[in-house]
């Protein structure tokens, strides 16, 4: 038995200084993202056996006259009230109803397990930032599901009412019936909330890009006029055709872009009397 022991060479998901190869940084996102579809499946398969639950009163309160935004409005006054048209949902495909299901309970699950797998996503990237990167990120899993949340709730909550109050109520003539088919108007609802959720991440995206000094208040304010474009495109991309929804969407994207200049400068102040102290 030789008192030496070969040394082990360097196999092609290793680096030469110990850190991880590229292979094996692809494995790693592959766990992170089996785990994160894992946390959505099993939500899925948890509302689908609820259901007639989650479809009597999830998806199908917008439309009724009991759906808070529409008590809300009219406590406030007479002149604030109103009422979601009536309307009836059809079926003209044979499994529409089933996929119908699948796509919201899987849609669910991810708005719920939306924190679960944020927080993969961040034990993925944490290592490879610096540590200034590392420490302007702090409680960036938080925020970031909070405002994600948020934003789902304001799709649900504000758009979705006055979306269906506009577009069902909107009648070219007497003789056109409406009676939208169930996964018209899932998919509708669908749109109203996920991607609100998403573009309500704006102020942390800020927040932590001015961190770094990779932005600032003052190249925020110059493109002002050209972010607000941006703003109705991408209103116009995650909301369906039509004023009222791309309206909805486009007032809080103007609000949280002057709410993110104000951080970014609040960030660039603290920054520099970091410098200077």
């Amino acid at each position: 038995m030789l008192g030496l022991t070969k040394k082990k060479k360097n196999t092609p998901v290793e680096a030469d200084d110990g850190e991880m190869g590229f292979l094996q940084h692809l494995e790693e996102l592959r766990w992170h993202i089996i785990r994160s579809v894992v946390a959505i499946v099993a939500l899925a398969i948890f509302f689908y056996v609820l259901e007639s639950w989650v479809f009597e009163n999830i998806i199908f309160w917008p439309k009724d006259n009991s759906f808070l935004t529409y008590r809300f409005f009219c406590n406030i006054s007479e002149a604030t009230c109103f009422q979601p048209p009536e309307f009836g949902l059809q079926v003209k495909e044979l499994g529409e109803q089933f996929f119908t299901s699948l796509k919201v309970c899987v849609s669910l699950g991810f708005i719920v397990a939306f924190p679960y797998i944020f927080w993969e996503f961040w034990k993925f990237l944490k290592p490879g930032l610096y540590p200034g990167e590392q420490k302007a990120a702090r409680g960036i899993v938080l925020y970031c599901s909070f405002l994600f949340i948020a934003g789902a709730l304001f799709g649900y909550f504000v758009i979705t009412p006055f979306a269906i109050k506009f577009l069902v109520g909107y009648n070219l003539s007497s003789e056109i019936i409406i009676d939208p088919t169930l996964a018209s108007y899932v998919s509708y609802l669908t749109m109203f909330t996920i991607p609100t959720g998403i573009v309500f991440e704006l102020p942390i995206v800020v927040f932590f890009l001015s961190k770094i000094g990779l932005l600032t208040p003052d190249f925020m304010r110059k493109y002002r006029k050209h972010a607000m474009v941006i703003i109705l495109i991408l209103a116009s991309i995650i909301t369906p055709p039509d004023v009222t929804s791309q309206f909805l969407i486009g007032v809080p994207l103007f609000f949280l872009y002057e709410i993110s200049i104000h951080i970014s400068r609040r960030v660039e102040k603290a920054n520099k009397l970091k410098e200077n102290s």
